[in-house]
């Protein structure tokens, strides 16, 4: 991380949230707005440097915020072909129903291709898609040993990233050990290594996709809020990205970016009620005010942002 010259660190009191300001601006900074999320960070995306954070080590459940992860190691596998086409077997909808997960809906016996996989991972949140993908990317004889290594190779590149405190059980973020667990830094840290990537930033910032009538014949939109249009105009201007997470133990979650006069930052809000207009408050906060988030911001009281599968 590289620090900024000078700085000083302001402790504000409500929320916990730490903001950082140059001792050479002759101007008092301006506190972060508080937030209701047991886990917090915000940071520059160009630098990394950390403006605000809150607990941003302690470790939690991140839920489908895992999914960044599970696209990284496709993405960046050697020599992936994004048109390879993998067929959907029943195991992946059975999975989905077993657990009441989210999902993209693919159909059994269908052949959609990794790059439609991929946006079924990331719009929706197909916990499907992500069981196709690991079966896919994994190495082994059986589709048990395929998705165990998968989850390996998280774990390999959460270690080579400087993810500390982070560690995966699985390829979706549904937890059978509880040991799915991350902190606000390491999704940060994350993050900012999946939107320098070429086709990352191109599926997080997708209102919807369509297959385009293909076998598997679906259109998805985006489940995060602040990226999907919708008539009363919940989407944030200047939002790039990037995943929601819903679950019992991680509470609502979401990893979020956006960018404005050329300057981008990446933000993690981890158990957080409030998680769309918290994140809404620290883009204007330190991106400057964008037109039309205020009244996001106002409507969000009277008219909650509901949910989108995850």
């Amino acid at each position: 991380m590289r620090r900024t010259r000078g700085a000083v660190a302001v402790t504000v009191a409500t929320g916990t949230l730490l903001v950082a300001a140059s001792t050479a601006s002759s101007a008092a900074p301006v506190a972060a707005p508080p937030t209701t999320a047991a886990g917090a960070i915000l940071i520059d995306g160009g630098t990394g440097a950390t403006l605000i954070s809150k607990a941003p080590d302690t470790q939690r459940q991140g839920a489908s915020t895992t999914k960044i992860m599970t696209a990284q190691i496709v993405l960046r596998a050697p020599g992936v072909d994004l048109n390879k086409k993998v067929t959907i077997k029943k195991e992946y909808a059975d999975y989905v129903v077993r657990e009441g997960a989210s999902t993209a809906h693919l159909k059994v016996g269908a052949t959609p291709t990794v790059r439609q996989l991929l946006y079924g991972l990331m719009l929706p949140s197909g916990c499907d898609a992500a069981y196709a993908l690991a079966d896919t990317f994994g190495k082994g004889s059986t589709t048990s040993a395929r998705t165990k290594d998968f989850i390996a190779q998280m774990n390999a590149k959460a270690k080579s990233l400087g993810m500390t405190k982070t560690t995966y059980d699985s390829f979706d973020g549904i937890s059978p050990t509880g040991k799915n667990l991350t902190t606000p830094r390491d999704l940060a840290k994350l993050t900012r290594y999946a939107m320098n990537g070429k086709v990352f930033p191109q599926l997080v910032k997708a209102t919807t996709y369509s297959t385009g009538g293909t076998s598997t014949d679906a259109t998805w939109g985006n489940s995060n809020l602040l990226i999907r249009e919708r008539p009363t105009g919940y989407a944030y201007p200047g939002a790039i990205g990037v995943k929601t997470g819903t679950g019992t133990a991680a509470g609502k979650c979401i990893v979020f970016s956006g960018t404005r006069n050329g300057k981008t930052v990446i933000g993690v809000l981890l158990n957080d009620e409030e998680r769309y207009a918290d994140a809404m408050k620290l883009m204007d906060w330190s991106l400057g005010s964008a037109a039309g988030s205020g009244a996001a911001l106002q409507r969000s009281n009277t008219d909650p942002i509901p949910d989108v599968l995850d």
